[in-house]
C-alpha cells in the first residue's frame, strides 16, 4: 500500500496540481521501505504524470485553435521552436511547476511522444535517486 501511495502523489503532483512527493518519498525511506521500489514506484508515477501533461496540451491546442485563442502563426512558430530546442527542456521537467509546463508544452507541439517519453523518464528517475542519495548523505 506504501508505494501504491507513493505512485498516486508522485502522478498527481507531476501533474498541474501544486503537491509534492518527496516529503512522502522521505518519509517512506526513513520507516525502511526499499529505496529501489521507492524510486521505481514514484519515477513511474511522475512520468506517467508528465505523460498527462503532455496529452492535455496535445488535446488542449485543438481546444484553444478552435476558440480562436491562439494565433495559428504564432503557433507554428512556437511548434518549430520547441521541436528544434524544446527536448532539453524537458530534462527540467523535474523541477517543480515549470517541468509541468515543458511537459504540457511538449503536447501542445506535438513533439515526439518516443523522445518525450524517454526524456522526461530519465529527468524523473535522476531526481528520485539524487533526493535519496541526498537523504543518505545527510544521514551519515
Amino acid at each position: 500500500m506504501v508505494y501504491l501511495t507513493l505512485f498516486v502523489s508522485s502522478l498527481i503532483s507531476a501533474t498541474l496540481f501544486p503537491l509534492g512527493s518527496e516529503a512522502l518519498l522521505l518519509y517512506n525511506l526513513n520507516k525502511g521501505y526499499s529505496a529501489l521500489w521507492l524510486v521505481v514506484w514514484a519515477t513511474l508515477g511522475n512520468t506517467l504524470g508528465a505523460v498527462v501533461n503532455y496529452i492535455l496540451g496535445y488535446q488542449g491546442e485543438k481546444f484553444l485553435e478552435q476558440k480562436k485563442l491562439i494565433d495559428k502563426d504564432k503557433f507554428i512558430k512556437f511548434t518549430k521552436l520547441f521541436k528544434k530546442y524544446g527536448g532539453y527542456s524537458l530534462l527540467l521537467s523535474w523541477l517543480p511547476l515549470v517541468g509541468d509546463f515543458f511537459t504540457l508544452a511538449a503536447g501542445v507541439a506535438r513533439y515526439s511522444f518516443i523522445n518525450f517519453f524517454w526524456l522526461v523518464l530519465v529527468a524523473k528517475l535522476g531526481r528520485y535517486i539524487f533526493v535519496i542519495s541526498g537523504f543518505y548523505f545527510i544521514k551519515f
